[in-house]
């Protein structure tokens, strides 16, 4: 498990700090790291006996003799997680060495955990982004991702739903951001991971739409801290299969939604998003110029306050702090100027799909 960069690095470092030659071998005994570089890439016998037995051995003038080719010193095993890994050796009288040995065991064991834990993150993350990359490929599922959602112990519990959450800048620290929103899920039940340099996708398995809801007027003020984001949320789907579809919808959340808007889901653009994807841009912007055509900005503004609270004129004159009579002026005003009657449901639905259309 060890590897020639860690070795040397690690012979580099604690080398600075003693006055002595050091060796670390893999578990076979063969010197990957030295101080004496003629000494790397042959075994050491002394090495082999240490990753056989799991034991040190100190090597002196009077036993030197039945470990060819070595030198006094003492050798010792460098565990991982209760599991072997190497092997590593500091050159020198043993009676000055009993001192540090253990200290120097015990710093190359710290060194080599720090190492390894990361790599297995860093390895971990890579695992998630690929899987989430073929899962969204539309192609069909196939027994090696399964195999590989199975490798990280992610739950395949439906529904299933998929977040992008899209940052303002590219964070360096993007890392301990993906390590905070897992700390914000239950164990198993996100693969979370980049999918462009700036946005995160999380999939979540095993949440109600409901609880997603809850889970997600807390997480936002949270990321908020850290950049000024967006969190695009796909339909939730029920089948691994689907889950194309969940990350299309949450691209299209974050694509039509307003830039300033922070959570956006799909429902809440889907008219928009159907529009303006299946009609050019030519006749959008005539038919919304058409049936808007003459209204201010103020009156475009109660027109939208107007439809997004249900049409019920106390409450949007509310919303808009004016009194209700100037409410109802002004969606005279938009009837006489358009042609349109805002309270009639076929003209309501034209005015509200060029609102729509004609939102920047």
């Amino acid at each position: 498990m060890l590897t020639k960069q860690l070795a040397d690095e690690i012979v580099e470092q604690t080398m600075i700090r003693l006055n002595h030659n050091l060796n670390v071998m893999d578990t076979n005994g063969m010197i990957l790291a030295s101080g004496e570089e003629i000494r790397i890439n042959k075994i050491h016998e002394g090495a082999a006996y240490v990753a056989k037995t799991e034991e040190v051995l100190w090597i002196t003038d009077d036993n030197i003799a039945e470990w060819h080719g070595t030198k006094p010193g003492v050798n010792m095993p460098i565990h991982f997680q209760q599991q072997l890994v190497g092997v590593i050796g500091i050159t020198g009288n043993t009676e000055e060495l009993r001192e540090i040995a253990t200290l120097v065991q015990l710093t190359t064991e710290m060194m080599v955990h720090q190492s390894l834990i990361t790599s297995r993150a860093e390895w971990k993350r890579k695992l998630k982004e690929l899987i989430f990359e073929e899962l969204v490929s539309g192609e069909p599922l196939s027994l090696i991702v399964k195999e590989r959602l199975s490798l990280l112990e992610f739950s395949t519990i439906s529904p299933f739903s998929t977040l992008l959450i899209e940052f303002e800048n590219f964070l360096p620290s993007s890392q301990r951001i993906i390590e905070k929103l897992e700390n914000q899920f239950e164990k198993n039940t996100v693969l979370i991971g980049h999918s462009q340099l700036n946005e995160v996708f999380i999939l979540i398995s095993g949440m109600t739409e409901t609880n997603l809801k809850r889970k997600l007027s807390a997480l936002l003020p949270t990321l908020q801290k850290d950049s000024f984001v967006r969190i695009g949320v796909g339909y939730t789907v029920n089948s691994l299969d689907q889950i194309r579809y969940s990350y299309t919808t949450a691209k299209n959340a974050l694509q039509f939604a307003k830039p300033t808007q922070h959570l956006i889901y799909f429902e809440d653009v889907e008219l928009l998003a159907l529009l303006k994807r299946n009609t050019s841009s030519t006749e959008t912007t005539q038919f919304s110029n058409r049936v808007l055509n003459g209204l201010n900005e103020q009156l475009k503004h109660s027109l939208s306050i107007y439809f997004s609270c249900n049409q019920n004129n106390t409450i949007a004159a509310s919303t808009l702090e004016i009194h209700r009579h100037t409410l109802t002026y002004r969606l005279r005003k938009i009837e006489e100027i358009s042609g349109y009657n805002p309270s009639i449901f076929h003209d309501a639905v034209l005015l509200k799909m060029a609102l729509l259309l004609d939102e920047k």
